[in-house]
């Protein structure tokens, strides 16, 4: 290179230079934010070895002594179903969580298992601020002690959070007249005007399903989507939006770690951040002694109250939850056929999501009451109704509607048979239906035993309703002492899988 074209070389970079030098912004400052988020927590002690209050306690209390600038969030489901929850409504849950309290809790469709009051009641007794932007009374006003968008200065940034509930509450939980507005159209105004009011950061702190979560994503208007309700464990990051969707009962943690560089250029300032997602496997996690000494009286509780052996299996029973919601099940059956008897009714027809236990029973298997409420925690009681045999198959077309999503509709069912295509379309897959052996009459009344959830058209069964009730929720008994009696008095039981629920070509 010659002489004139290095001076010209070292000219042009002194000129860049000083013009880099004359537009450069203000020292950047780095915050670390920390989100621990959790939620569908159902049992208050996990399975024993992971999960569970008091090893979530020890992993929020950590998270918070190594960095002051941790928000610890709940995203809803814990008040119900469990077994506890089934004796005190709930009431457990707020005890361990306010040992270590939420920053913000969002309710999930189980916080209205036990209807609105108890709800209140619970945010009354919580140390912590419960939210959502989308949930009012049914006049629209506000739901005293529920909150809505949170905005947190945390180390110099603004950072919004935005609670929103499943606008599907009504139909799969017991809301009462509560006004929910759409989920994804509520969250995503909300956001936008988080945005223009400042925020440096746009969290999201949701209950909704996978779909939902999707779309929020899609939108670009959150920084970071903390979800609940579809038992994942999933991580996402696109560029712009990260994403965390939490486990079931805390088996598994997920703290996502931002490091926020907060920075000035042209009188204008300026967010940036990176994500670090981080995996917990809290069966390594040491409870936390004050959560734990809770937990044991819980137990202790439990074990005075539900131990006693009420009758022996001679078959392995199944309410694993993949089976309940897809098949014929022998915890379905055994259950279905207590309600028959219990009512005298022509035929049972159970949501296969109301059987909660999620587990087996091997044969010989010595049934205890807290078996029961394992099963049953939601404190739904049993009714009967009449209806037409059009409006049972319309209910039975809800019931196999949305089998390949694994809904909780899928019908459990005593004194019929039912043949199902999956394949047709929904509302058109009843292939047959036989009751005490004879083929379904349309314009027969049948005596229909169901829960009271169902008849007020939870989980879409609006089918069940307008009947003549000859059971209702005011003098019909809890489902689990339907079963529990019918259980005592056999003695001993032998479900089989009969048939009573069979796919074409089965």
């Amino acid at each position: 290179m010659s002489d004139f074209k290095r001076r010209l070389t070292a000219l042009l970079l002194g000129a860049a230079t000083t013009g880099l030098m004359a537009s450069a912004p203000v020292q950047a400052e780095t915050v670390k934010l920390t989100i621990l988020g959790v939620g569908d927590i159902y049992n208050f002690d996990g399975d024993g070895e992971s999960g569970g209050f008091a090893r979530l306690n020890a992993v929020a209390k950590a998270e918070r002594a190594n960095n002051p600038n941790t928000l610890y969030v709940f995203d809803g489901d814990m008040l119900s179903p469990s077994l506890l929850s089934g004796i005190d409504e709930g009431q457990n849950t707020i005890d361990l969580t306010n040992l270590v309290p939420f920053d913000i809790a969002v309710p999930g469709n189980h916080e209205f298992d036990f209807g609105p009051e108890n709800f209140e009641q619970k945010m009354a007794v919580s140390n912590y601020p419960w939210a959502a932007i989308n949930i009012t009374q049914a006049d629209g006003s506000p739901i005293q002690g529920l909150g809505g968008v949170m905005m947190k200065e945390i180390a110099g940034l603004k950072v919004a959070l935005i609670p929103v509930a499943q606008d599907t509450t009504p139909e799969v939980a017991n809301s009462g007249d509560l006004k929910f507005q759409p989920t994804v159209d509520t969250a995503i105004a909300a956001a936008k005007k988080a945005r223009e009011d400042g925020a440096d950061l746009v969290i999201g702190v949701v209950q909704t399903d996978m779909s939902n979560d999707r779309e929020l994503i899609a939108s670009h208007d959150f920084d970071v989507i903390m979800s609940g309700d579809d038992h994942l464990n999933a991580m996402f990051y696109d560029g712009i939006t990260a994403y965390v969707e939490t486990s079931i009962d805390a088996r598994y943690l997920q703290p996502l770690d931002l490091a926020v560089e907060i920075s000035e250029k042209d009188g204008k300032r300026k967010i940036s951040w990176e994500p670090n997602f981080r995996w917990i496997d809290t069966a390594t996690v040491t409870p936390d002694p004050e959560s734990m000494e809770l937990v044991n009286g819980f137990k202790k509780q439990l074990d005075d109250n539900l131990g006693q052996v009420i009758g022996t299996s001679e078959t392995a029973l199944d309410s694993r939850r993949n089976v309940v919601r897809s098949e014929e099940s022998t915890m379905g059956d055994l259950i279905a056929d207590a309600l028959l008897a219990a009512t005298k009714a022509d035929v049972t027809l159970i949501n296969g999501g109301g059987i909660r236990g999620d587990t087996t029973y091997d044969a010989g298997h010595q049934l205890t009451r807290k078996d029961v409420l394992t099963e049953l925690p939601f404190g739904n009681k049993t009714v009967v109704t009449e209806i037409p045999g059009s409006q049972l198959l319309s209910a039975l077309e809800n019931g196999f509607s949305q089998v390949e999503k694994g809904a909780g509709r899928f019908p459990q069912i005593a004194g019929m048979d039912v043949v199902y295509d999956a394949s047709a379309p929904a509302g058109s897959r009843v292939v047959s239906v036989t009751v005490g052996g004879a083929p379904l009459d349309i314009n027969k009344v049948y005596k229909v035993a169901t829960n009271d959830y169902m008849l007020g058209g939870g989980d879409g069964y609006t089918a069940l309703g307008g009947g003549k009730v000859i059971v209702n929720a005011g003098n019909g008994n809890l489902m689990a002492n339907d079963v529990i009696t019918y259980i005592e008095t056999q003695k001993t039981v032998a479900p089989k899988i009969d048939g009573r629920i069979k796919k074409q070509g089965e």
